[in-house]
């Protein structure tokens, strides 16, 4: 494979590593940053009650003591990419969509001051947190004297953005201050959706106790091998599952997707997450040591909308588009969704208007028999 498409394939494997293991972040943040050759990257999280937090690469470690301790209400750029919900958009920004780059921007002291300092330079970021209750974002960092990201390289920000939301699906649960000084398998046994981890075979090796009691409904366990129940769901499960396992590169690159199971005879639904797992990532936990597979499986509560990556998967939007719809389409006005989204209501409903054009709708009720035929299946 070429020299790039290694680095790639680095930062992915290195990325779902950390689903389990988040300690591991600052090894994938770098292995993110080499994908670009820049100087680092960062994961930055904050909490519907203010709280923030930043996960940086080894490399910008010093950077990031001095930001959490004098820059971080000075982030301007920041500031700016938030008050235009653009980081909410899902869609991957880098300083010109924060801009104008004028002498006001250059001069700015969090530009000369901190940024510079430490031989800091341009940023490309994207939002990639799928917990609404929690914003969380990609930035990569580059090295002073090198230019502006190209669209060429924000695309790449928005593939690897894909997979650390894939896998933060897991991880952000387990970084939980509740969670935080528990062993890993307290910590699987008390989050509220299903773990199981399979072994090269596709042999379960650990189910959480929210996994097993999907057993005899959504799933079965044949010969010690996790089975879909539901005979549509059955194939698409295997498949991927297969791929996985095979451990191809193509495949482990491929556009991560969520998989539909349901509904049961209870009339339950479920989304299906699959998180492929290197060798050595949970070398340290007996009962996870040959793991090469997670399954995560997520119930969708029929009283709470959809789960917007997978609005966004099956209707082709973007993930902030995606939020807006699963929460209008389920019947909360657009002025509700957008105090719920931290966003503005101007900005609810002109990306409402965008999800109509894209969808060639022009109602509510509209988009809620799209999500109850496409989504809520």
């Amino acid at each position: 494979m070429p020299a790039a498409t290694d680095r790639l394939l680095a930062a992915v494997e290195a990325i779902y590593d950390t689903a389990p293991n988040p300690s591991l972040w600052p090894s994938a943040l770098g292995k993110i940053a080499d994908c670009f050759d820049d100087a680092g990257a960062i994961l930055e999280w904050r909490k519907e009650d203010a709280t923030f937090g930043v996960i940086v690469s080894e490399s910008l470690a010093v950077a990031a003591r001095d930001y959490e301790a004098r820059w971080a209400q000075h982030n301007f750029k920041g500031e700016r990419a938030i008050q235009a919900g653009l980081h909410f958009s899902g869609d991957p920004i880098a300083d010109r969509h924060v801009g104008p780059i004028d002498d006001a921007y250059l001069n700015h002291p969090f530009q000369k001051e901190f940024l510079v300092k430490h031989g800091l330079g341009w940023f490309g970021a994207v939002g990639v947190s799928p917990d609404p209750r929690i914003a969380v974002a990609l930035s990569v960092q580059r090295d002073v004297a090198k230019p502006q990201f190209s669209d060429a390289e924000l695309d790449l920000v928005a593939t690897l953005g894909r997979h650390i939301e894939k896998s933060l699906r897991l991880s952000i649960r387990l970084l939980d201050t509740e969670l935080a000084n528990l062993g890993l398998g307290d910590a699987l046994a008390r989050i509220g959706i299903g773990v199981f981890a399979l072994d090269w075979s596709a042999r379960v090796l650990f189910a959480n106790p929210v996994g097993k009691s999907f057993l005899g409904e959504a799933f079965d366990l044949v010969n010690d091998h996790l089975r879909v129940r539901m005979a549509a769901s059955r194939a698409p499960f295997e498949t991927a599952m297969t791929q996985m396992l095979r451990a191809e590169a193509r495949d482990l690159l491929a556009e991560p997707k969520p998989i539909l199971v349901g509904p049961t005879a209870a009339g339950r639904r479920f989304v299906i997450y699959l998180l492929p797992i290197t060798a050595g990532a949970l070398s340290g936990y007996d009962f996870l040591t040959h793991t090469r597979a997670i399954v995560l499986a997520i119930e969708q509560k029929s009283a709470e909308p959809p789960d917007p990556a997978v609005v966004r998967d099956i209707l082709g939007l973007t993930l902030g588009e995606a939020r807006i719809a699963a929460l209008v389409g389920s019947g909360i006005p657009p002025k509700q969704a957008a105090t719920r989204l931290g966003i503005a209501e101007d900005t609810a409903r002109n990306v409402l208007k965008r999800v109509f054009e894209k969808l060639d709708i022009s109602r509510q009720s509209e988009l809620a028999v799209l999500l109850a035929q496409l989504v809520l299946w």
